[in-house]
């Protein structure tokens, strides 16, 4: 298993990271917390979950334990698959999805897309007992600005179709977002709020 990947940010887009490590790219599924967090151009190090499948090797990327443990804790519940998992952490922080877990919050975790009633309620009955026991660090949720609108739609788009909405559902919830809260929003609370209302 690779535990970690450590280098220089060459890429990032709200789904996907490119980090070189001695002249070999490593491109790295990553939520949004993670993006939010890490900038093109620097040295940065993501602890990662390889993802084995007959047809795909896939990296998941995180910034910290925290949402990695968070992570690997979804992706053992029944019918949680690397993909929902990576939704669910893009939708909220890992303290914030621990929270819902202990405190048995089926609707918090019923507002992430693709997660519904009964996958909610598996959730709970499957990680409460072990999530209580554990500790996870609150991660910081840093904020960024985009400079263009244009840019701003145009990444948030690639980044919710990425995620498995359809485009047409995509362009109205951002445009509905945008609306509502204006130019100045971030990139990442531009997709989470989509994400809702998708």
């Amino acid at each position: 298993m690779i535990a970690y990947i450590d280098g220089k940010l060459t890429y990032k887009d709200a789904t996907h990271a490119v980090i070189d490590v001695h002249g070999v790219g490593y491109e790295i599924r990553i939520s949004l917390q993670t993006f939010g967090a890490i900038q093109e151009g620097e040295r940065c190090r993501l602890h990662t979950i390889l993802h084995v499948k007959e047809d795909a090797h896939t990296l998941y990327g995180f910034l910290d334990r925290a949402e990695k443990k968070i992570f690997v804790d979804l992706t053992s519940v029944t019918g949680i698959g690397p993909n929902t998992a990576l939704m669910m952490l893009s939708s909220l922080s890992a303290a914030e999805i621990q929270h819902a877990i202990v405190s048995e919050d089926i609707r918090t975790i019923q507002s992430i897309k693709g997660i519904g009633a009964k996958t909610a309620q598996r959730i709970v009955l499957e990680l409460r007992d072990k999530m209580k026991k554990d500790v996870y660090l609150t991660p910081s949720s840093p904020t960024f600005a985009v400079t263009s609108n244009n840019t701003l739609r145009s990444e948030a788009l690639s980044a919710l179709t990425t995620l498995g909405i359809p485009r047409n559902i995509a362009e109205k919830s951002i445009e509905s977002v945008l609306k509502r809260e204006g130019a100045g929003i971030s990139l990442e609370q531009l997709i989470k709020m989509a994400l809702k209302a998708s």
